[in-house]
């Protein structure tokens, strides 16, 4: 269900456009434009490219109706006066988009107040990936009163030490990255530690 969703939050703008688009060339140009915009959200939304979500959404429902506005305006310029029942279907767009905005808009100031509270931990994509020959098991989560964070144990199928694994991974030292581009300004940690016995790997927020 939130698949379909997602599809059809993604490729509105683009139908949108559809039904008030006057002209081939500029049609075809900022339609192409807001596809090629849902195709991107698409994959952020699937996983096939590593971006925040939330800011996804809300940079594209705000870039969206603008280039519309662009195209609009290009038509304008080249066109006569459009048809009576033309002017419907603008404000229906016009109001559409905006409803969309406003409603990301929403859920993205929720979803930032949300991580205010510092309840949730890294996800999964945020511990490091693995060369070959050392594997990752035994994933959870813990939590204390500086938030949540997410942990691994990391073995060695090749039988690498416990120094040798870190220098692996490259985690001799913890490295932290942005986590977000607007709604989430916290930065997400890596690194990994000798417990004596074997390597954890974790994942935590930095402020």
């Amino acid at each position: 269900m939130l698949y379909v969703l997602g599809i059809l939050f993604a490729v509105a703008p683009a139908v949108v456009w559809m039904t008030i688009a006057r002209t081939r060339p500029v049609g075809f140009a900022i339609g192409g434009t807001l596809l090629a915009g849902a195709g991107l959200l698409i994959s952020v939304q699937q996983g096939w490219i590593h971006a925040p979500g939330p800011d996804a959404h809300l940079l594209f429902t705000a870039l969206a109706p603008l280039l519309i506005a662009c195209g609009a305006g290009l038509e304008g310029r080249h066109e006569n006066s459009p048809p009576a029942e033309w002017v419907p279907r603008r404000n229906g767009a016009i109001g559409f988009l905006g409803m969309q905005f406003a409603l990301t808009l929403v859920v993205g100031l929720l979803y930032a107040l949300m991580l205010s509270e510092g309840s949730d931990a890294p996800p999964s994509e945020a511990l490091p990936s693995v060369p070959q020959g050392i594997s990752m098991v035994d994933e959870g989560i813990g939590c204390g009163s500086g938030g949540c964070w997410r942990t691994a144990t990391v073995i060695s199928t090749d039988g690498l030490s416990r120094p040798e694994i870190i220098r692996e991974l490259g985690l001799q030292q913890e490295s932290c990255r942005s986590s977000g581009w607007l709604l989430d300004w916290r930065d997400v940690c890596v690194g990994a530690r000798d417990n004596g016995k074997n390597v954890t790997v974790y994942a935590s927020w930095g402020y």
